[in-house]
């Protein structure tokens, strides 16, 4: 499998992607994403080249967003004063589940985060998906604190604020072809 940069002929399959997510999600009883992301949004973080595809024998399995960029009213100044990369959108086709396709993503993400100059890969989640959150703590990630102030991105109240980080560190043990540039580096905000 490679991971390669988004472009913006990726913006429906993206789309659909999380749609995809929010269906299965809702079966299992969340309420995650029931809300419809921005496409104006999605379009700008791939223009800013922070949206990354992974693909399998054409075949797109699986997404990230990695930004420097962290969402407003979540972390602290003295946190945002750390070098640090923010997992957003991480999603894997429902194909591809069950070969822990998302804890590669993360090992990748976190060794790119590490060659950026980051200290940091943290993440914002859902804060009613226990389960999402177990997952998060079993690849290495801690909880820092749930955020419920604020509102969301795409309208309604914060509804993604369980905030959780783990140290960038190098990782080629992802197995993941990757033709992404080399990573930016990164400075506090």
């Amino acid at each position: 499998m490679i991971i390669e940069v988004a472009t913006p002929d990726d913006l429906t399959k993206l789309l659909a992607f999380r749609e995809e997510a929010a269906t299965w999600l809702r079966k299992l009883g969340s309420d995650q994403w029931h809300r419809p992301y921005p496409a104006d949004r999605l379009l700008a973080t791939i223009e800013a080249g922070t949206v990354f595809m992974v693909r399998d024998s054409g075949t797109t399995a699986a997404t990230i967003t990695l930004t420097p960029k962290a969402e407003d009213g979540l972390w602290l100044s003295e946190e945002l004063a750390e070098p640090s990369l923010f997992v957003n959108k991480l999603t894997v086709a429902r194909t591809h589940a069950g070969q822990d396709l998302g804890g590669r993503l993360l090992d990748w993400a976190g060794d790119r985060a590490y060659r950026s100059g980051a200290s940091w890969l943290r993440l914002d989640a859902w804060t009613t998906n226990d389960a999402l959150q177990r997952y998060y703590l079993r690849h290495g990630f801690e909880h820092v604190r749930t955020v419920t102030e604020g509102g969301a991105v795409n309208g309604g109240p914060r509804v993604s604020g369980w905030l959780a980080q783990r140290t960038a560190s190098l990782d080629s043990d992802h197995d993941l072809v990757d033709w992404a540039p080399a990573p930016v580096p990164v400075s506090a905000v």
